[in-house]
């Protein structure tokens, strides 16, 4: 008998993520091996297909996609600091740290504490590997990071669901935390939160939370004026992945129209020793 993670909301999303992502590591050909992550959705007694439908054609790879672009910027960032601090911010039931550990790094993962005891109790254990229970906004995490050997933070699935005010107080407060840090996230336009409602939902109608905040292309010179400790914004590219959608999704920006709506992942590069 599988167990029953009992989530709902926004927690519930991490469900979502996985399923999509591994439907994709599943694939001969998968752009994002995760086996750690099969192992999870494989643990789980809950209905996937039914709750979250199919989601719109070739969704799986474009979510792993995403995912590949965390774990190249992570690579990046260790490949100067191996001892570094990675802190995943509203991490939920994402499989990364297994992904990209260098047999070195440190890790906190940060997230609400249904999702944070589930993540403690359905992972494997590791040394280097701590859970904070609390509120992305609670800055209480923040004690917890030793910036000594570097520190990358990434916020994959997390601030679109968060009020803009919040989200931009949180990217402050990390950026005059922590200097020389890099924060990756994921940012979304009103086109992509119109597709995903249209898209998801099986059998029993799901709809996912409603999106809050949004970053075209556009916005990202904005992004550098929220604080004076924001070094700099750049927009990370995707790897090309399989078949004519693989293709299509690194070269996103180039298509009329569509591209200025395109869903990106970018990284800010706060003020001292960025490198």
């Amino acid at each position: 008998m599988g167990i029953d993670p009992v989530l709902s909301g926004v927690p519930e999303t991490a469900l979502w993520t996985l399923f999509h992502r591994t439907s994709e590591a599943r694939h001969p050909r998968t752009v994002l091996p995760d086996p750690v992550g099969v192992a999870l959705a494989d643990r789980l007694d809950f209905p996937f297909a039914a709750r979250f439908g199919r989601g719109f054609p070739h969704q799986a790879q474009t979510i792993a996609l995403r995912s590949r672009c965390f774990d190249d910027e992570i690579r990046a960032f260790l490949a100067d600091r191996p001892d570094a601090t990675v802190v995943a911010l509203g991490e939920g039931l994402e499989t990364t740290f297994w992904r990209v550990d260098n047999g070195r790094v440190r890790w906190l993962s940060v997230d609400l504490p249904d999702s944070a005891a589930l993540r403690t109790r359905l992972l494997p254990a590791e040394d280097r590997v701590r859970v904070h229970a609390g509120s992305a906004l609670d800055g209480s995490w923040m004690d917890e990071v030793d910036p000594a050997h570097g520190v990358i933070i990434t916020a994959q699935g997390l601030l679109m669901y968060l009020p803009p005010a919040d989200a931009e107080a949180l990217i402050v407060a990390c950026a005059e935390r922590f200097p020389g840090a890099w924060f990756v996230f994921d940012a979304v336009t009103p086109l992509v939160d119109r597709q995903l409602v249209v898209s998801a939902g099986g059998s029993s109608g799901y709809r996912p939370p409603p999106l809050r905040w949004f970053v075209a292309a556009r916005d990202l010179p904005r992004l550098r004026t929220l604080s004076p400790a924001i070094r700099g914004v750049r927009e990370v590219r995707s790897r090309s992945g399989r078949g004519v959608a693989g293709w299509v999704a690194a070269r996103l920006r180039f298509v009329p129209v569509l591209g200025r709506q395109r869903p990106m992942v970018v990284r800010l590069t706060f003020g001292g020793d960025g490198r």
